[in-house]
């Protein structure tokens, strides 16, 4: 009897494919066809074996798009074809990745799923810059959010608790309505001073931060020129390890050379 029909959804972490796990790297190692989104990183695409066929079903905002039913499908056709099918993700399949909705298709359609969790990037930022989502005494919880909407709709979120500033807050996907984010924000409570960040490519060699007073945001990621994709953070925490950290930089820099 052929093996079941099997699925493995596997996260690429932030971009490093050094941060990718090891059960992720075994599974490209063996795969035989990958179907991945843009976001993956081209050092995480670099270990798919030369043998294995590549599948690039990566949404562009305001580009091509192939779009989510397709993909569903897709999946479906390759399973059910026997070959060892590998879905991956950015980030961590299950985290504003659609992992779930895909999941759940294929488990509809009598396709196994093996989820492989991946280093989401709200992690691999907040490592990359030095800020601790929750710290004693500043921020005792953290809320995800998606600044992406459909057209025509605009976010129906919690902006009274996501003002709550003993909160940090993380917006995926959030340059297009960064505005009105903060807006929102203020207006529900939070202080236009909270410090905020907004980083581009964190934990790959281009990475480029701004960081700004959350009245003041918008105005700095335009001014700066940012691009997808790039992730908010907005929080007392955002300052809490950056003066120290610009202060031992400083302090090595002035450090007498030696030999």
């Amino acid at each position: 009897m052929p093996p079941r029909p099997l699925v493995h959804i596997v996260g690429a972490g932030p971009g490093d494919p050094e941060l990718l796990t090891l059960k992720a790297y075994r599974l490209l190692q063996t795969a035989q066809v990958v179907v991945h989104d843009r976001l993956v990183g081209d050092g995480v695409l670099a270990l798919i074996p030369a043998a294995a066929e590549r599948i690039d079903v990566g949404k562009t905002p305001g580009g091509p798009r192939v779009d989510q039913a397709a993909i569903n499908r897709l999946l479906v056709r390759l399973a059910r074809s026997g070959r060892r099918v590998v879905r991956l993700k950015g980030g961590d399949p299950l985290l504003f990745g659609r992992g779930g909705e895909e999941a759940l298709f294929l488990l509809q359609h009598g396709i196994e799923v093996e989820v492989v969790p991946g280093i989401t990037a709200a992690f691999g930022c907040a490592a990359d810059r030095l800020v601790p989502l929750t710290h004693r005494g500043l921020a005792t919880g953290v809320r995800f959010i998606t600044g992406h909407c459909r057209a025509g709709w605009w976010l129906d979120l919690d902006w009274r608790g996501l003002a709550d500033p003993a909160t940090t807050l993380v917006i995926y996907m959030g340059l297009a309505h960064i505005e009105e984010i903060s807006r929102q924000l203020m207006a529900h409570g939070r202080d236009p001073a909270t410090p905020a960040l907004a980083v581009q490519n964190a934990t790959l060699p281009g990475v480029r931060e701004v960081r700004a007073p959350l009245g003041h945001l918008a105005a700095a990621v335009r001014a700066a020129g940012l691009e997808p994709p790039v992730l908010f953070i907005v929080g007392e925490v955002v300052e809490l390890m950056h003066h120290a950290s610009t202060a031992l930089h400083n302090l090595k820099s002035l450090a007498p050379c030696h030999g």
